[in-house]
């Protein structure tokens, strides 16, 4: 997988220690940062004895996503400091002056902290790779076997058993090669040229604007930016000018922000919506301002928070069963081999001949053939899932899906179509008005800056429902083209007919605006009463109201803009200087609202539903407002009974956040961090096996550290990169074929496992106890290998088998622990009955049974109804409590 690793400041330095040399000020900012670990349960003893102790060779900790990281805690601890603190203060704390730092003083950082990247990263080697995909101790037993087997002449036998390695070292480095080059896309967020103003001078310092490069960008650099540039580090306003910000790689919202470094914030206030801090790796979409560097490097954010990717994907259930397995297996064979050759030995003393039959029955004791079933079954899954046009990039991908029982997914073109459809045209009062149709049509028709979603949303409208607007009749003076700043757009139209109904001038002038509605609203001094026919200056009451239907078409997840006109007399347009943007758009009258919905898709509902009849239980993280996703939840049949935010879940200590998480099915105002959090609480405490379906950057921690990360194909390339799974179209229908796939995968090889454990383990055992009673062989050791052989190939059909329907219906895990006492002991009755009642015709005669010679019919009967007895009562018994487990863990 991917190997990442901070750029080794905090290995060498305190706790606390953030600068390049002692800074106690900071050291107390950030004071208080803690971790948390928690052990792993086992239970078991002879299995976990050799589980334990070949576990060893593997470590990591337990990570339950219910807190920050230290490095997480460090780095909000610190922004927030900046962002409570005056300037003043601010260039305390980084030890730099309003000039700047010196040159000298900046390559001394430079030196100290490294180059400004997010993330150190390293390719693993080759070899490393290599040792990872071989390191199984699965893959040890057949190579020990394989030796053994040259060593005692059963060439054969050694060759077949090492091409089964091969084939499955070389698929396992196949993928984690792959993989190990995702993370390097985000290196394309910081890369860019950065304007500082550094001072020179040894009496008279002067300041200068210099341009280097964003590696060489060091904690306390004053910087300049502008429109299209990025933020090289963790930056505290100086000074700002019609600022807005996109912070979409981080929060996944299209819609940018406004920042302004006169802002003081507080521990209340989520960190990504702080005014006067802007991060690493966003951009500037307009306006201009300075900013004060704080951190670089494995110090920011981006940092803290994309350092984990590669590092917290869980083992699923069938991973921990398979070692689990082996470990069991392992700790049987050397016990049962070494009793064999010592039986062996002593009853025949023959050393050669007693080693070569123990040998024998291990290599009967070993699934030799598990490698290449389950990459078979796998293989015939992804060719399946790829007539479903799905891109299959990691194989077990396919075998985690058999499994998944919480599929996390964002709102966003998922349930939804991902485009606007307008629903209302209404005025202050809450009232549909045609008149307020009429003008956001004029504006959307005639406004020749880019159209957006919206404008053909409302040309849409107004064409498919019949209206006449007569756009010919107008023509076009100007325009005030839209910005992030103003979030409004104007045009100026004049017509020889009044559209108020009284014609007493030779044409008339209209401004109309539209745009986000508080916007708008801002240069708005009266509001029109269409039902009294008068237009009144705008009051505190006007106001509230407005805001209060606003509020009720938000809280059913409709998007709003406002519309504003001003009629322009001839005389006073000529005076009027369009270059003053703010002398035109004022005292205008507010005509009302436009409100959009992104509607869900027909399929959505079907899917999910399909997903719930399968155990799948949907639950949407996103980044949009609460609002608007328990609106498209209600739509789409995701229950809404328990909901929360991202603001909300940071305030909960650990405990209550599991238990938030696990009760909540829409979680929206999710930054990153916090998917990342909820995928590894449910992982962890939940014990679920979790899919998510993410396509932006800000998707992209939850994705690494899901069970199943799924994409789409238009995602954003590290999104890709990172997913097992890719869809080529954004359906969910196609999940529900995947998860189908998914079971009979994981069914298929369950069969394989089954049978061989259960044969293999009966064969050794009779073996065993024929030695002992016979004194001899009942089998050379090439019987035994031939026989072997001869059953595993005879397996090999295996995944081309089908699975009973209701086995596809829920979830299935591979589990290592205990078996379920009274499933066992029924099962155990059944055997032992069936066993004690065909018994006697094997000793009632020296012929084959029922070929060669078959029992009188009183004997057959009682035979048969016997066995009858015992499986329709002990069976159906086994079935319901089979059944009963499952529901009870679903």
């Amino acid at each position: 997988m991917e190997r990442f690793k901070f750029l080794r400041f905090f290995s060498f330095r305190t706790q606390h220690d953030f600068l390049p040399s002692s800074n106690p000020v900071r050291e107390n900012l950030i004071n208080g940062a803690n971790t948390d670990t928690n052990g792993e349960h086992r239970d078991g003893f002879f299995s976990n004895l050799v589980y334990g102790f070949l576990r060893r060779f593997k470590s990591g900790k337990k990570i339950d996503g219910g807190s920050k990281t230290e490095e997480e805690e460090k780095v909000y601890s610190w922004l927030y400091a900046l962002a409570r603190s005056e300037i003043y203060m601010a260039f305390e704390y980084v030890r730099s002056t309003e000039r700047g730092l010196s040159f000298t003083e900046a390559e001394k950082r430079l030196k100290e902290n490294g180059p400004n990247t997010p993330l150190e990263y390293t390719f693993p080697s080759s070899w490393h790779l290599l040792w990872s995909a071989f390191f199984h101790p699965f893959n040890i037993i057949l190579i020990v076997l394989s030796a053994l087997s040259y060593i005692t002449s059963d060439n054969p036998n050694g060759c077949i058993m090492l091409i089964l390695v091969f084939i499955s070292v070389s698929l396992r480095f196949y993928q984690e090669y792959g993989s190990s080059k995702a993370a390097m896309q985000l290196s394309e967020y910081v890369r860019s040229p950065v304007k500082v103003q550094r001072c020179a001078g040894r009496v008279v310092q002067t300041e200068l604007i210099v341009q280097v490069d964003q590696r060489d960008v060091v904690p306390g650099d004053i910087v300049i930016f502008e429109p299209g540039d990025l933020f090289p580090g963790d930056v505290r306003l100086l000074t700002s000018k019609h600022l807005v910000v996109s912070q979409s790689s981080l929060t996944g919202e299209s819609w940018p922000t406004e920042k302004t470094a006169d802002a003081r914030e507080d521990r209340s206030t989520p960190l990504l919506e702080l005014k006067n801090i802007c991060f690493m790796g966003t951009n500037v979409v307009s306006g201009t301002g300075t900013g004060l560097v704080v951190s670089t490097g494995s110090k920011t954010y981006i940092s803290a928070v994309f350092s984990t990717i590669g590092k917290h994907k869980p083992a699923d259930s069938f991973e921990k069963g398979i070692l689990h397995i082996s470990y069991v297996l392992v700790g049987v064979m050397l016990l049962v081999v070494t009793i064999m050759i010592l039986v062996e030995y002593f009853t025949f003393y023959d050393l050669s001949e007693s080693t070569l039959f123990g040998i024998s029955v291990a290599c009967a004791l070993t699934p030799q053939m598990l490698p290449l079933i389950i990459n078979t079954s796998l293989a015939k899954g992804a060719l399946a899932m790829a007539r479903e046009r799905c891109i299959v990039k990691s194989l077990s991908a396919i075998r985690d899906m058999g499994s998944m029982d919480i599929l996390c997914i964002d709102k966003t073109g998922t349930l939804t179509m991902n485009r606007a459809i307008m629903v209302n045209h209404l005025d202050s009062w809450g009232a549909p008005r045609e008149k307020v149709l009429h003008f956001a049509f004029l504006n959307s028709y005639f406004k020749s800056d880019q159209k957006y979603p919206l404008d053909d949303a409302i040309l849409a409208f107004v064409y498919t429902n019949g209206y006449r607007f007569q756009p010919s009749k107008w023509r076009k003076t100007d325009e005030i083209p839209f910005d992030f700043m103003r979030r409004r757009v104007s045009v100026i139209l004049e017509t020889e007919s009044n559209p108020e109904g009284r014609n007493i001038q030779p044409f008339y002038r209209f401004i109309i605006t539209k745009g986000a509605l508080e916007d708008v609203l801002k240069v708005c001094s009266y509001v029109e009463n269409v039902d009294m026919g008068e237009i009144t200056a705008v009051s505190a009451e006007h106001h509230h109201r407005i805001l209060n239907v606003v509020e009720e078409l938000r809280n059913e997840g409709l998007r709003i803009i406002g519309v504003a006109i001003k009629n322009l007399q001839q005389t006073k347009i000529s005076k009027q200087n369009m270059e003053n943007e703010d002398d035109v758009e004022s005292d205008m009258v507010f005509l009302g609202v436009i409100a959009f919905f992104d509607p869900p898709k027909d399929s959505a509902k079907e899917a999910l539903w399909r997903l719930a009849e399968k155990g799948v239980k949907a639950k949407v993280l996103t980044g949009d407002s609460l609002s608007l996703a328990i609106k498209i939840c209600k739509e789409v049949g995701i229950r809404t009974t328990h909901v929360t935010t991202g603001p909300e879940l940071e305030q909960l200590n650990q405990e209550a956040f599991h238990e938030k998480v696990k009760k909540a099915t829409v979680l929206a105002r999710l930054t990153p961090s916090q998917k990342l959090r909820v995928v590894q609480s449910l992982q962890s405490v939940g014990n679920h096996v979790v899919g998510f379906l993410g396509d932006g950057i800000n998707d992209s921690l939850a994705l690494d550290a899901a069970n199943v990360g799924i994409s789409v194909d238009s995602a954003a390339s590290v999104a890709k990169d990172l997913a097992d799974i890719i869809l080529l179209e954004k359906d969910l229908n196609v999940l529900v074929a995947g998860v189908e796939q998914g079971r009979l995968t994981f069914g298929n090889t369950m069969k394989y496992i089954k049978l061989s454990v259960i044969a293999n383990l009966g064969s050794v055992v009779s073996l065993f106890i024929v030695t002992l009673v016979l004194r001899f062989e009942p089998l050379t050791p090439i019987q035994l290998l031939v026989q072997n052989f001869l059953y595993s190939v005879g397996q090999i059909a295996i995944p081309w088998d089908r699975m009973e329907e209701d086995y596809v219906k829920i979830p299935q895990k591979c589990s290592g622990g205990k078996l379920d006492e009274s499933f066992f002991r029924s099962a155990y009755f059944i055997q032992g009955l069936l066993m004690q009642t065909l018994i006697f015709h094997l000793i009632r005669t020296e012929k084959i049974p029922f070929i060669m010679e078959i029992a009188s019919w009183p004997v057959l009967a009682s035979t048969v109804v016997i066995s009858a007895i015992g499986y329709f009562t002990v069976g159906q018994i086994v079935k319901r409590i089979y059944i009963m487990v499952y529901k009870k863990w679903l």
